[in-house]
């Protein structure tokens, strides 16, 4: 009797333990988020972050397809009208409960956020003409212009509680601000975690800016509860580091290993990894508008980069296949448009952007600079995958043909805010489609910007095409896929022919893990803990 009960002291002491191993998760972050604001500015790391503490009416999984989140269903009238029914029964993570008027106070936040880096999640909410709550389980939005894809759109608007401002009745009328009586929250406002109120499963537990953020599992969440009662997100930049600290033990997860360390961690029972291949397409956006731009300087005193001859000359000097196979180690594919091919409103067949320097250097002669001219090339040094290294090969690639490139790189939280005050000549850029067809970048970057800032809100370089912004306008409100698709290659076409925007390649995601969890990769390169579980 007495073995008997001491075999089942230890067996429970052993069912104990497992989970209790299990309740904390250490991820290393390859890119940091640039604060906990969830409207702040539209970048991955920030929405990854957002998506643990706070829900969107719609969900996407690790493939980007649509799923319901705070809204249960939704349906549209073949217009411009859409009807969104929300869950019951949510409640925020400070107890009150999720209703329309939070979902209402929230559109009005990104219009009224003044804290924001360019015009993040505006370009959404910009082209709501009207928005009414028939009870507080029902939202109805009719949009200026019709919008095929709002669901998928308010897939990455994460939704706030309106509890965390003082306000009367909350009505979509911004001139009257919306029944807001109070001070509108700003970013700080979230990085101390004051309003960091969502209806995700995760709480904020801290933000240190350069150290570390913590979370704390959400007892009040309406889903599933999550298997880690606490994350550690640590920002280690250099990929050096982040797999020394996950094969030292640190670190129970870690993203964007390097690809030329995959053959280490292949070999080492301890450890898994997993590679997903994603839309985001890494480029360089042109300076194609002002007759002297701040990082160019020419013989003639004018901006080469306005000439078309040019900009298809720095493309046929760049080698996309060297850069993938020597700094991206494979991990990567060329981009000749903006989107992977397949994908909606692609072009079946891109032109292959072809190396070829010497067809370069005749371009370049054509346009007036058979000695070239001097340019700079922004980057950022910490938020693509080898941005900095990247950046530095193709200023090599175009000394060799004349035009003596230097490199600026630095930290995101400074070059984004620059970029947006357009203060580059040639800016590295990385987007990725969250909606799964072209327009997702047609919308974004290259069209001339509507009053609204509904598209074009990425506009930086001055890029017009006065053709181009008629078929994109005309695409983007099209309800029938198939025509809208095919407005979306024309689309594609035009800006691809222009040159002011120079596509390199797709950057694939890479997570790295030990063998005791099991992690599911995202097209859309979030790194989640709701993507982490035990093996077992």
């Amino acid at each position: 009797m007495r073995q008997r009960a001491l075999t089942t002291i230890l067996l429970g002491a052993s069912m104990l333990s497992a989970p209790a191993m299990a309740q904390s998760l250490r991820i290393a972050l390859a890119s940091e988020p640039t604060a906990v604001d969830p409207h702040y500015h539209d970048l991955t790391p920030n929405n990854a972050l957002a998506a643990h503490i706070f829900d969107s009416l719609v969900l996407q999984d690790e493939k980007q397809a649509l799923k319901p989140g705070l809204a249960s269903s939704w349906e549209n009238d073949g217009k411009n009208r859409w009807t969104f029914k929300l869950r019951q029964g949510v409640k925020f993570s400070n107890g009150q409960p999720f209703g329309a008027q939070d979902v209402v106070f929230t559109f009005c936040r990104t219009l009224k956020n003044e804290t924001k880096v360019s015009g993040s999640f505006a370009d959404i909410t910009g082209n709501f003409a009207k928005v009414e709550t028939p009870d507080t389980n029902t939202l109805v939005i009719e949009t200026k212009e019709p919008e095929p894809l709002l669901p998928t759109l308010l897939s990455g608007l994460p939704i706030l509680s309106a509890s965390i401002v003082e306000h009367g009745a909350i009505s979509y009328d911004v001139e009257k601000n919306c029944g807001v009586t109070g001070a509108w929250p700003a970013v700080n406002n979230f990085n101390d975690g004051a309003m960091a109120i969502g209806t995700g499963p995760y709480k904020l537990k801290s933000y240190v800016r350069g150290s570390a953020i913590e979370l704390e599992r959400n007892p009040a969440y309406w889903g599933p509860a999550e298997p880690w009662a606490s994350v550690r997100f640590v920002p280690v930049t250099n990929a050096g580091p982040r797999l020394a600290g996950l094969l030292a033990g640190d670190y129970d997860v870690i993203e964007n290993p390097a690809a030329r360390d995959l053959g280490r961690i292949k070999s080492d029972k301890r450890f898994g990894h997993v590679i997903t291949p994603s839309t985001r397409v890494i480029y360089f956006q042109l300076d194609v508008e002002r007759d002297q731009s701040p990082f160019v300087k020419a013989p003639d005193g004018k901006n080469p980069l306005k000439d078309v001859r040019v900009r298809k000359a720095m493309s046929l000097a760049i080698d996309r296949d060297a850069i993938i196979k020597r700094i991206m180690d494979g991990a990567a594919e060329p981009a000749y448009q903006y989107l992977p091919t397949g994908m909606s409103g692609t072009l079946p067949n891109p032109p292959k952007l072809a190396y070829d320097p010497a067809a370069a250097k005749k371009l370049l002669a054509e346009a007036g600079y058979p000695n070239g001219f001097q340019l700079t090339l922004s980057a950022t040094n910490d938020r693509y995958i080898n941005d900095s290294q990247i950046t530095q090969a193709v200023a090599q690639y175009l000394t060799q043909i004349g035009i003596k490139t230097e490199v600026d790189a630095m930290t995101r939280a400074i070059y984004f805010p620059r970029r947006a005050k357009k203060e580059f000549s040639v800016a590295l850029g990385g987007w990725g489609s969250g909606t799964g067809e072209a327009a997702s970048f047609l919308r974004q970057w290259p069209p001339t910007p509507n009053e609204a800032k509904t598209i074009g809100g990425s506009n930086y370089g001055g890029y017009k095409n006065d053709e181009f912004d008629k078929v994109i306008r005309t695409a983007i409100s099209t309800l029938d896929d198939a025509k809208r698709a095919e407005l979306l290659q024309q689309a594609m076409t035009l800006v691809l022919a222009d040159g002011a925007f120079i596509p390199l390649h797709f950057e694939s995601g890479i997570w790295a893990y030990k063998t005791e969890l099991k992690v599911a990769g995202r097209a859309d390169q979030f790194t989640l803990a709701m993507s982490v579980k035990p093996a077992k």
